[in-house]
């Protein structure tokens, strides 16, 4: 008995310490990004440029594979079921995380079936207006939609998306009545704001930006609760009468729950350390993104706030997935 114990005993030994080479090595082969979006958008950018800088400061490969589907869900999915080993992160948006649980039945537990690592990148949002509109400011924005309750319309990239849920903020906190009017994408949304044939809506910085600085747009105000660097002069929501106004969608790095501690503060040092070159800051910025680089327990923190904040939102304005 005391020959098989010690059998027993020495193969978990081997075992523990296979273990912890490889950790110690880590990474030894290509890491895998995963983004629940078809190439282009937001995500996919975030995810390609962070991959390219991590693969320098690595030394291998970090891929970036698109399983798009399901409003995110199912490449979100495909992260939280991978072996707990490293080679295969998700960078998801704020919505896969902490708004979709309150939109969709999930096959996966946002706070239980990840590890957070770091948050990325945060992209305030800009409410934009027809230049018609007699509006200079949101305060004015906000009596014109008293004085013709159920006239304004505000556009969106679909229902239960960040910007849909920016306009609906905006109702709960002001007390107005305007229609929301959603599109397949917040790009096909832009004609018919252009053309005058919705009143606003929360924009991406990056989408807006240059329409404003054309004049085919007026910017009003930013959702984050500081001033944007990408447009300083914008004061913010908060700034504008709604105290405590934020919407401000995020992009982070997560790994499947149970990787071990060793590879998430290894990915979490060399992340930040990434996030810390002046490329790569400027290049965010070009995009209206401000870096964040968090620690995993901040980002772990920020989830669970925030799932309570959109399920009252959205359970309070009727909100239901597309």
């Amino acid at each position: 008995m005391k020959q098989i114990l010690a059998v027993i005993l020495s193969v978990s030994a081997i075992v523990t310490a296979g273990h912890a080479a490889a950790q110690s090595n880590y990474p030894e082969k290509p890491i895998r990004i995963i983004v629940g979006f078809p190439p282009g958008g937001p995500s996919d950018i975030v995810a390609r440029l962070l991959g390219q800088k991590l693969a320098e400061s690595l030394g291998k490969s970090v891929l970036v594979e698109n399983v798009p589907g399901a409003a995110g869900n199912i490449g979100a999915d495909r992260v939280a079921k991978a072996a707990p080993d490293g080679y295969t992160l998700g960078l998801p948006n704020e919505a896969q995380i902490v708004i979709n649980p309150s939109l969709y039945k999930l096959p996966y537990d946002p706070v239980k079936d990840f590890a957070p690592i770091t948050q990325v990148v945060v992209s305030a949002q800009v409410l934009v207006v027809h230049p018609s509109l007699p509006a200079k400011n949101v305060r004015e924005l906000v009596a014109l939609a008293k004085a013709r309750p159920s006239e304004l319309t505000f556009a969106s990239g679909g229902s239960g998306n960040q910007v849909h849920l920016a306009g609906e903020l905006l109702k709960s906190m002001a007390g107005i009545d305007i229609s929301h009017i959603p599109y397949k994408g917040v790009a096909l949304a832009i004609p018919d704001l252009l053309g005058g044939r919705v009143t606003m809506m929360f924009s991406p910085i990056s989408v807006a930006l240059p329409l404003v600085r054309e004049k085919r747009l007026r910017a009003l105000a930013v959702t984050s609760l500081r001033r944007s660097p990408t447009v300083p002069e914008l004061p913010t929501m908060d700034e504008s009468g709604f105290r405590g106004f934020e919407t401000t969608p995020w992009f982070g790095l997560l790994a499947p729950a149970t990787t071990p501690a060793t590879i998430v503060r290894k990915l979490h040092l060399e992340t930040v350390k990434v996030l810390a070159l002046a490329d790569v800051r400027v290049k965010f910025a070009d995009l209206g993104m401000d870096v964040i680089g968090n620690s995993p327990d901040e980002f772990a923190a920020a989830i669970r706030s925030e799932i309570p904040k959109w399920a009252k939102l959205i359970k309070e304005s009727g909100i239901k997935a597309d």
